[in-house]
């Protein structure tokens, strides 16, 4: 992969992980004081376009969501299967002599 094309896609999985942070962290204090909730399906979606590692963290250290099935085994399986796809690209990608 070329340096400039890693450094997009690094930068890429800042903002995700960023914005799925964010997300879960407005969510939790939604929950605490009654307003409106974000969709289980927007949070797994963030999750699924690269903020699964933060979501994943952000909801073990906050104690948010950690009773529903579809997310503590749902977000270590999109984990798992976006950490096999980048090593996957990282040996299609690679670049010869390297």
């Amino acid at each position: 992969m070329p340096q400039n094309d890693l450094v997009v896609f690094l930068w890429y999985l800042l903002l995700a992980n960023g914005a799925a942070l964010l997300l879960t962290l407005y969510d939790k204090r939604a929950a605490r004081c009654g307003r409106w909730r974000i969709p289980e399906s927007t949070l797994l979606t963030t999750a699924a376009f690269g903020g699964a590692f933060a979501m994943l963290a952000s909801m073990l250290l906050i104690r948010h969501k950690t009773q529903h099935k579809k997310f503590m085994v749902g977000l270590p399986v999109i984990l798992v299967l976006q950490l096999l796809a980048a090593g996957l690209c990282a040996v299609l990608f690679r670049q010869p002599g390297s």
